[in-house]
């Protein structure tokens, strides 16, 4: 019988966190556990109350979730899976409510900036106000029964509170995807594939700030030809001018290559570490 895992997200039932557990590990495979914030997801599962995590990492329209490359770095747990999930957001209203009835629109940030193009072509009149999560704006828009409330959020959202369909596709350009991560505690180890089929992410600091000293720790990758997917900085707390660096690096910490350059690179930065060897992930459409 497959293992059926406890699975994290932030946010309510019906949000694309959930749509993305799904396509991942599939309904027969996981039950979602719903929470208000990522730091609860981070906890939960570095506790042991849930079996994975699934968070958002980067959007390719508006960009990475900050607040989630600082907690991969601050709790005990491994990246071991990722996705790639078309997001396609829907305008969702009372049914019966007209869009030029909408004076206030409720969704995530990060929904709100996606759709940021459809909001000043097509409600102008109406105030665009941040919720904590894309179904949580729908359930609240379903429970105020406001006819002059909307929310952006995606279709299971607008099927399980109810919510009539205003306005479909409407971020900003169509190619709006979500990059998702996989999470585990430490313990589960760093999974094996064939050449060509694994990435691995790490995050350092530079041992000083001085210049060519960044040029110097992305060589080790660039010296022994291992493509780099992805370069994010974040401030260093507490260190003002400082930053730490995460990248995604092509193979797994099994290859030979990998390892040499990731001990290379523990001998000219501060410190190095090792967020997960993972499986590249599916685009879902």
């Amino acid at each position: 019988m497959a293992t059926k895992y406890t699975v994290a997200f932030q946010g309510e039932a019906g949000a694309f966190s959930e749509e993305a557990i799904l396509a991942y590990f599939g309904e027969a495979q996981a039950e979602p556990v719903p929470l208000p914030s990522f730091e609860q997801v981070f906890e939960v599962l570095e506790g042991g109350q849930v079996d994975r995590a699934v968070i958002p990492i980067e959007n390719s329209l508006f960009g990475s979730v900050h607040v989630n490359y600082d907690l991969l770095r601050t709790h005990s747990v491994r990246i071991v899976g990722e996705l790639e999930l078309r997001i396609r957001h829907y305008l969702l209203g009372l049914p019966g409510s007209r869009i030029e009835q909408i004076r206030r629109v409720y969704s995530h940030p990060q929904a709100l900036g996606q759709c940021q193009a459809y909001l000043r072509t097509h409600l102008q009149h109406a105030e665009a106000i941040p919720a904590y999560d894309t179904a949580g704006a729908a359930r609240m828009v379903a429970d105020m029964n406001d006819p002059t409330a909307a929310a952006i959020a995606g279709l299971r959202a607008a099927d399980r509170y109810g919510l009539a369909v205003l306005a479909a596709g409407i971020e900003s350009h169509p190619q709006n995807y979500t990059r998702f991560l996989v999470l585990a505690r430490p313990e589960v180890l760093p999974a094996e594939g064939l050449p060509g089929t694994m990435k691995t992410s790490i995050v350092f600091a530079l041992r000083e700030n001085v210049p060519g000293a960044l040029f110097k720790s992305l060589a080790v990758f660039a010296l022994r030809d291992l493509d780099l997917y992805k370069i994010e900085s974040r401030p260093l707390v507490g260190v003002p001018g400082s930053y730490l660096f995460y990248l995604d690096v092509a193979g797994s910490v099994h290859d030979q290559a990998v390892q040499r350059a990731l001990d290379h690179l523990a001998e000219v930065a501060a410190f190095v570490r090792v967020l997960g060897s993972y499986p590249k992930g599916a685009r879902i459409d």
